[in-house]
């Protein structure tokens, strides 16, 4: 399978990298990037990440047959209204966002009959860094992919997401929008709002630089997350809202048990909420589930 062009918007770490990994897998013939920053995209030409520079969104997918949009979701809906008149029934048209449900129903309202084109995306891969600068085409090898088709996708077109993102070297994995962003509350924007949460309330202490100043690499590797992009991480946050807010009532619950047993010196009960944590951590790996107790 070989594609003519691909038409990257936003050529960023997630965008810039596709298309390194896309040009270096040879899969495509020519990259066409457009990015909201005439320095970016320019940047991605002058690194070789795009072979031309777009000066919209729209022309970045004219003559395109796969198309990536690698946009904050909160601009979604407005890219593919910049983008809609030129997607056909041939093209690919993929994401790389964090959320599904408001994705899709952006999709939903501006593609119309054009929707079975869509494929809505989320590669389980990223940096702490942003930019075109990074852009790393091993960024998705050995990474989950995963995809979530809606009943209108076309059939073609599932199977070439799934061939691209296997020929880079990713793991795919398909699942139900609300499934996904139910998932991700819990295993992915839960743990950044509390990395982001434990930051601030260090830093906010008279003595917080102190206290940062003594820690070591576990509070490195715990709060590694927590320099992550806030543009990016606010729109992600308010996008899953109504999951994440859901699962940060469990943590909540269950971070109050936990201080419930260190007021009341209850030794036996503490060990014993430590120990089913300790156990279900060691027995998890990367992409493996652990059996609920």
């Amino acid at each position: 399978m070989m594609f003519e062009q691909l038409g990257v918007i936003g050529c960023g770490l997630m965008g810039g990298s596709f298309a390194l990994a896309l040009k270096r897998a040879g899969l495509v013939k020519r990259v066409v990037g457009y990015s909201k920053s005439p320095s970016t995209t320019e940047r991605a030409r002058q690194l070789g990440v795009i072979d031309v520079e777009a000066p919209s969104a729209l022309l970045a997918v004219s003559g395109a047959d796969i198309v990536l949009l690698a946009v904050p979701v909160s601009a979604t809906e407005a890219t593919l209204k910049a983008i809609r008149h030129l997607v056909t029934d041939n093209m690919l048209v993929m994401d790389v966002g964090s959320t599904k449900r408001d994705v899709i129903d952006s999709a939903r309202r501006v593609l119309r009959e054009h929707i079975g084109a869509f494929v809505p995306c989320h590669p389980i891969a990223g940096k702490e860094v942003s930019g075109v600068e990074h852009a790393d085409p091993d960024l998705y090898t050995g990474k989950q992919v995963v995809i979530t088709p809606i009943e209108r996708t076309g059939v073609k077109q599932l199977d070439q997401a799934v061939t691209v993102w296997e020929a880079l070297g990713s793991k795919v994995h398909q699942m139900n929008p609300d499934a996904h962003d139910a998932a991700f509350a819990a295993v992915s924007h839960l743990p950044h709002l509390i990395a982001f949460a434990l930051m601030n309330g260090i830093t906010s202490q008279d003595l917080g630089g102190e206290f940062l100043s003594l820690a070591g690499p576990g509070f490195r590797d715990f709060t590694r997350i927590a320099a992550s992009d806030p543009k990016v991480w606010r729109d992600i946050l308010l996008a899953n809202k109504q999951e994440l807010l859901a699962q940060s009532q469990i943590f909540q619950r269950t971070l109050q048990a936990l201080e419930l047993m260190i007021s009341s010196d209850n030794a036996e009960a503490l060990e014993g909420l430590i120990g089913q944590a300790s156990q279900a951590r060691a027995h998890w790996r990367l992409g493996a589930a652990v059996p609920k107790k």
